[in-house]
């Protein structure tokens, strides 16, 4: 079973490769990796169960046991993100078949999508510090790719901006793990929780913690560090979009989150202290771009930042209900993410631009896409049942728990402003006069598909809380108790 924790990393990488070699053949290279696609789904699935059934699934390759050989850790919460990205990566493959184009699809587009799913299946698995390194330059490595690919003007300049951000932050992130293991001997994660938790976490320790926080913050874009965030990710076309917005930020955010609650949580009145006050910058930053800008694919970028200061502040609360809020909002939006940004492409794609205020009635032409829209946007706004309003309101609860009531506010308060910069898309968009816009001939309902059943899983999510609620409840356990994740992984 314990080879099972693997097979994300494995399937990916094998059809990447595979795929190298079909670069002429489009058809085989999208029936290659929708299968593959589709199989990761049903993997993913399979580890949530046996995760839930179980417990933690730990795998030492090489059988070199843990703290000394390389492990593979399938948790609730890694299992549970690993199959949420293979859902989106899954959804906005169909959509790259009808909008990426050829030139791209014979340029190893689709390997790459598989080689960053390597990396990001890679960082929520693994169990060690170096590995969860080497697993994020596999996925930045598939992310330049993926940017560059097209070598129109913008994307070369975002690309050379994206590439100077992540080696410095890469450089600094090694530097970090260096210097931690100097301090401890160690770099597998449970031994490091274990070795922390006997000397108390002294200052060298917190230092550490804090550098830590500045690697995952730029590759999260957390405040101050977003600034690359929306030209880098308005460049490339919308499903390279789509994937960076969904997930890439994600990974960042995940490793604050796996270090802040395994690692570092000895000195909470510092360091959870300043990822508060972060968390709080972000959403007030996200809010400003959000509301000012009329570009369709900027106010959307800009809620990824909101998005990412409520899941930063909802780290910070480290209670039992911010927690499994967090662990329920970061699901939420990486899908409902994925969707708006699909969907505002068949928009862009209908009308031939980005301009807001260059569109209107879309609705009398476009009913399902409209409606769609429109579901799409009170989910992300967080308005009750659907799917984001559960993980919202449980990171009030912990909030309020916590006498957090400056973040409580912000969070309040960021729902009305992201509520507002995606009704401003949807009342200026679909509605009033309809307007001439140049023919062009697109496959509508074909891209249409995965942007509904994105926004149909959203849905489900939100009207099924009670039904995910232990496996996310499961999550959070491990998070508040590290003791859970290292009896798994040290067999003590």
């Amino acid at each position: 079973m314990n080879n099972l924790a693997i097979l994300p990393v494995l399937l990916p990488l094998l059809t990447g490769i595979f795929l190298l070699f079909f670069t002429k053949s489009i058809i085989t290279q999208r029936i290659l990796s929708l299968l593959s696609s589709i199989i990761g789904i049903g993997i993913a699935g399979i580890l949530v169960s046996n995760v839930s059934a179980h417990g933690i699934i730990a795998l030492a390759v090489g059988s070199w046991e843990a703290p000394f050989g390389i492990a593979i850790v399938a948790d609730m919460l890694a299992s549970l993100l690993v199959l949420t990205t293979t859902i989106i990566v899954c959804a906005v493959l169909i959509y790259s078949f009808y909008s990426i184009g050829e030139a791209r699809e014979k340029f190893y587009y689709y390997s790459m999508v598989q080689f960053l799913l390597v990396g990001i299946n890679g960082a929520f698995l693994t169990g060690d510090l170096f590995n969860l390194f080497v697993f994020f330059e596999v996925m930045l490595m598939a992310s330049y790719v993926l940017l560059a690919l097209g070598g129109t003007k913008v994307q070369l300049r975002e690309t050379i901006k994206y590439l100077l951000v992540n080696v410095i932050a890469s450089a600094l992130f090694v530097i970090t793990v260096a210097y931690l293991y100097s301090v401890t001997g160690t770099l597998n994660m449970a031994d490091l929780s274990r070795k922390i938790a006997e000397i108390g976490q002294p200052g060298i320790i917190t230092v550490i913690a804090v550098s830590f926080l500045i690697v995952f913050g730029m590759k999260g874009a957390i405040f101050p560090l977003f600034y690359w965030l929306p030209g880098s990710y308005a460049a490339p076309p919308i499903p390279v979009i789509a994937l960076f917005g969904a997930l890439l930020t994600k990974v960042g955010i995940y490793s604050i989150f796996r270090t802040y609650t395994l690692l570092f949580y000895h000195d909470q009145g510092y360091t959870h202290t300043l990822l508060g006050i972060l968390g709080i910058l972000t959403i007030i930053i996200g809010i400003i771009g959000a509301v000012g800008y009329w570009d369709l694919k900027k106010i959307i970028i800009y809620n990824i930042i909101i998005a990412i200061g409520v899941i930063t502040f909802g780290i910070s609360l480290m209670n039992e209900q911010a927690l499994i809020g967090t662990v329920f909002y970061i699901m939420h939006d990486m899908i409902i993410k994925a969707a708006l940004f699909l969907l505002i492409g068949i928009m862009i794609k209908l009308t031939g631009t980005n301009n807001l205020r260059e569109i209107s009635g879309l609705i009398r032409t476009y009913p399902v896409l409209g409606w769609s829209f429109f579901i799409a946007a009170i989910s992300l706004a967080g308005i009750p049942p659907f799917s984001g309003f559960a993980g919202k309101l449980l990171i009030l609860q912990g909030a309020a728990a916590e006498s957090a009531y400056l973040g409580m506010a912000v969070v309040l308060l960021s729902s009305l402003f992201v509520l507002y910069s995606v009704m401003k898309i949807f009342i200026n968009g679909f509605w009033g006069e309809a307007k001439e816009y140049p023919k062009k001939e697109i496959p509508y309902k074909k891209l249409l598909f995965p942007a509904v059943l994105l926004v149909a899983i959203s849905i489900s999510y939100g009207l099924g809380t009670e039904l995910v609620y232990p496996f996310i409840s499961q999550a959070a356990e491990t998070l508040l108790h590290p003791d859970i994740y290292l009896d798994a992984v040290l067999k003590e």
